[in-house]
């Protein structure tokens, strides 16, 4: 059986990373079911200058799930079980206020709670600055129940050369999170090439 992620793309500035996550999960042989909200399709429109039209024309071979629909397999435990994670790239701090306190507005928030009291991985790539307490605690909450939260925080300790170069260095971290294998940036210490 083919491992599938579900990759979720909120309204939080950084579509970037959660589009380029699904370029490179697509291209590492995952199959991916992708959920963007609706703000997050404004803000990849304004990002990024892409239409839903564009991203189903650049993604023929995901499984579209639309935010709204909570009767989609993937919002049971039963079958969310077979999943090898779940990401959120980018997070909204709207997003991460729904999971900590257990919120369902959407399927977003519904395969967040289930990854958690299923015990499927979750990672939540915030991307917002400064914090506030509320914020930070919400983080807290999430990792105490058993997510990984990361903010979208290139290093550089890799010579980024390009946007794309820190966008991957990103995504490479999240996929570290996850136990997946790739070579999307030199690691520290690790001979050039």
């Amino acid at each position: 059986m083919q491992e599938r992620l579900v990759v979720s793309i909120t309204g939080a500035s950084g579509s970037i990373y959660g589009i380029r996550l699904t370029e490179v999960l697509l291209q590492l042989g995952f199959d991916v079911d992708l959920i963007i909200s609706s703000s997050g399709l404004l803000v990849i429109k304004e990002e990024l200058g892409l239409t839903w039209e564009d991203l189903r024309k650049k993604f023929p071979q995901v499984r579209w799930v639309k935010e709204k629909d909570l009767t989609d397999p993937v919002a049971s435990g039963s079958r969310l079980i077979h999943y090898r994670g779940v990401i959120i790239a980018p997070c909204s701090m709207s997003t991460l206020a729904c999971i900590s306190a257990g919120i369902n507005n959407n399927l977003i928030h519904r395969v967040c709670e289930v990854a958690l009291k299923e015990r499927v991985p979750l990672v939540l790539l915030v991307r917002e600055m400064p914090y506030s307490l509320i914020h930070l605690e919400n983080m807290l909450r999430v990792v105490k129940a058993g997510a990984v939260v990361m903010p979208a925080s290139p290093g550089f300790y890799h010579k980024p050369k390009s946007i794309e170069d820190m966008v991957d260095f990103v995504v490479g971290k999240i996929l570290d999170a996850l136990r997946i294998e790739h070579h999307l940036f030199r690691r520290w210490r690790e001979p050039q090439e």
